[in-house]
C-alpha cells in the first residue's frame, strides 16, 4: 500500500527540539497525532494537545501530570503519569499504521523503545540512547516482531537511505559524518579555557543542550558509532567517522565496488522525520532546498580523537560490548549535567567518563541482559556523581 504520508504518530519527547519539528512536519504532511508524552513541560504539552486534538499524553514527572489533568480537564484527553504510563499509553494506542518517534533525552527513552517493539507499531527512533544502552536488545526484538526500526537521527537517516543502493553482503563501510562541534581544531589547552556558553554555540544545527555538548565533546558522534553498529549489522571496524564541516554530506556507505552512495540535503532535522512518516515514498518538501553552488565546497578530515578522547573510548566500548556502552552513556549523562551546571570544566567532564568506563569494563562487558544493564546504569551514575564530588 503507497504511505501518503498522512501517518498516524505518537511522539514522545514532544517539547524537545526534535518533538516540536516532528509535531512541524506532521502539520505540513497531514500526518495525525495520537498521543504526547514529555517529562515537565506541562503548559506546551497542553498547547500541543488541543492544536492536534490527540487522544491521550503522558508526563513522566508525576506532579506535571497532575498540572496537565488540570490543564485539559475540559477535554476528553487522557493522561498518563510516570514512565510505566508513557509505555501503557503505547499499548493503549489502537488502530493500523501507527509509528511511535522516540525523542525521549537519554537512558530514559529506552523502556518506551521496548514498549513499542512489544506493542508492534513501528519505531521512529530519535533516541539514541536505546540502541547505545541495549543495541542488541532492542534489534532482537524488533527482529522477532518484525519491525524495522526507522532512524531520525540526520546521519543514520542519511545511512538508511543510502543503503537502499545495495545488499547487506556488498557494505564495505560507513562513512558516519560530524560538524566537529564549535571546538574544532581547538587544542587540549584552548579546551581547558572554555566556557559553557562556548560549548552551547553550536556552528550547524539547533538542539537541545545535552545533545549540543556531546556534539562538543565527540560523544554524540561515538554514540552514533555505536547506534550504527546494532542498526545495521555492521562491525565497528566498518563504520569510518569523518569531520564535515559544511554539514550538507550526512552520512554515505561505500560498497565493495568502491562505488560511495550519500545523502545531501540543509541541514534541517525535519527531513529526517517527514523520512521516517513516509518511507518508502517521498512527499514534497518541508525543508529547503539544497543549492550546492552556494556551498561551494565540501570538505572532510579525520577527527582528532587525542584532543577528544571520548569518541575513541566510545568505540572501544562498542567493541568490548555487554553492558560497557551503558555505563559509557551513564557515566556521560552526569558529567554532562555536572558541566550544564558549571560544577566541571571539559577536561574533567572527559576524566570522569573514562574513569567510569575503565574501572567497570572488565564486569560490565560480560552482561547482556536488560536486568544487568540497569544494573550497570545505575553504578556508572553512582561512580561518576562520586567523582565529580571528588573534583
Amino acid at each position: 500500500m503507497e504511505n501518503t504520508g498522512k501517518s498516524s504518530i505518537l511522539v514522545l519527547g514532544s517539547t524537545g527540539s526534535v518533538g516540536e519539528q516532528a509535531l512541524d512536519v506532521a502539520h505540513k504532511t497531514g500526518a495525525r497525532v495520537l498521543a504526547l508524552s514529555a517529562n515537565r513541560n506541562a503548559k506546551r504539552v497542553a498547547e500541543q494537545a488541543r492544536t492536534f486534538g490527540v487522544r491521550a499524553c503522558a508526563m513522566a514527572d508525576a506532579e506535571a501530570a497532575k498540572e496537565l489533568r488540570l490543564l485539559l480537564a475540559d477535554t476528553d484527553v487522557k493522561i498518563y503519569s510516570g514512565m510505566e504510563g508513557i509505555c501503557q499509553m503505547i499499548a493503549d494506542q489502537e488502530g493500523e499504521d501507527q509509528i511511535v518517534l522516540n525523542s525521549i533525552i537519554g537512558e530514559a527513552g529506552l523502556k518506551p523503545t521496548i514498549a513499542t517493539l512489544q506493542a508492534g507499531k513501528k519505531l521512529a527512533l530519535a533516541n539514541k540512547e536505546s540502541l547505545v544502552c541495549a543495541g542488541e536488545i532492542v534489534m532482537n526484538l524488533a527482529k522477532e516482531k518484525g519491525i524495522e526500526i526507522l532512524p531520525v537521527d540526520s546521519e543514520h537517516s542519511a545511512i538508511f537511505q543510502s543503503l537502499r543502493s545495495g545488499s547487506k553482503k556488498e557494505i564495505k563501510r560507513i562513512l558516519l559524518t560530524a560538524s566537529g562541534g564549535p571546538f574544532y581544531g581547538y587544542t587540549k589547552e584552548q579546551l581547558a579555557k572554555v566556557t559553557l556558553a562556548d560549548a552551547l554555540a553550536h556552528p550547524t544545527w539547533k538542539m537541545g543542550a545535552k545533545i549540543t555538548i556531546d556534539s562538543a565533546t565527540l560523544m554524540n558522534k561515538g554514540f552514533e558509532v555505536i547506534e550504527a553498529v546494532h542498526l545495521f549489522d555492521v562491525t565497528p571496524e566498518q563504520v569510518q567517522v569523518l569531520v564535515h564541516r559544511e554539514s550538507i554530506m550526512h552520512s554515505a556507505v561505500e560498497y565493495t565496488d568502491h562505488s560511495t552512495i550519500a545523502q545531501l540535503s540543509v541541514p534541517d532535522m525535519r527531513l529526517c522525520v517527514q523520512y521516517a512518516l513516509t518511507h518508502p515514498q517521498r512527499t514534497p518538501a518541508v525543508i529547503d532546498e539544497l543549492d550546492l553552488t552556494r556551498v561551494g565546497s565540501l570538505t572532510f578530515a579525520k577527527p582528532d580523537t587525542e584532543t577528544f578522547p571520548l569518541l575513541r573510548v566510545a568505540i572501544n566500548a562498542i567493541k568490548a560490548g555487554g553492558a560497557l556502552p551503558a555505563v559509557l552513556n551513564a557515566a556521560n549523562e552526569i558529567a554532562v549535567a555536572a558541566f550544564l551546571q558549571e560544577k566541571i570544566r571539559l577536561p574533567k567532564l572527559f576524566q570522569v567518563v573514562e574513569n567510569v568506563v575503565s574501572n567497570l569494563e572488565a564486569e560490565a562487558k560480560k552482561e547482556k541482559t536488560l536486568e544487568g544493564i540497569f544494573h550497570f546504569d545505575d553504578l556508572a551514575r553512582t561512580r561518576a556523581n562520586e567523582l565529580i564530588e571528588h573534583y
